[in-house]
């Protein structure tokens, strides 16, 4: 059932306001920033898929997450956990399945030595009791820092107009 649901929102996504606004910048201009939207896409990709371990593997224990659903907030060791443990609690409740999120080109990319702050907009398709939602012209901020492993993601932020 998830795959032919996945392809139909995959399908979906074109039409959304991501691809009709067009990017306000023309993306990653260094191979610096690059490397930064390399570890969001990453991210995103992970839970587009329920890859749990990978986009964990993206980010930092110790982190900050702003999102749409009780409580808001997460932060400190074990943020992402907690944040999945809870959007899994609240798409149960709310029957909301299947989620795929798109980053579209940044609007800022910021890298100040081992930091970074990225601004993107955003798409979220998803069921909700069965039917297709489209939450369109979101925002996704994201900072992220710089470790002998990579660039991992701090916090990031979710906004939804």
């Amino acid at each position: 059932m998830k795959k032919p649901v996945l392809a139909l929102l995959l399908a979906l996504l074109p039409a959304l306001s991501i691809g009709c606004a067009g990017p306000r910048s023309s993306g990653p201009a260094t191979p610096e920033q690059a490397a930064v939207m390399v570890c969001v896409y990453k991210f995103v990709g992970a839970f587009n898929v329920g890859n749990t371990a990978q986009a964990t593997a993206a980010c930092m224990n110790e982190m900050s997450i702003i999102d749409e659903f009780p409580p808001y907030e997460w932060h400190g060791p074990g943020a992402l956990s907690t944040w999945l443990a809870d959007y899994a609690t609240d798409a149960k409740q709310r029957g909301l399945s299947d989620g795929i999120v798109v980053v579209g080109t940044p609007r800022h990319i910021d890298v100040s030595a081992d930091r970074a702050y990225v601004v993107a907009p955003a798409e979220y398709a998803f069921l909700l009791q069965g039917k297709p939602v489209q939450e369109t012209d979101s925002t996704f901020l994201f900072t992220l820092q710089k470790t002998a492993a990579g660039w991992r993601i701090t916090g990031w932020a979710w906004a939804k107009s």
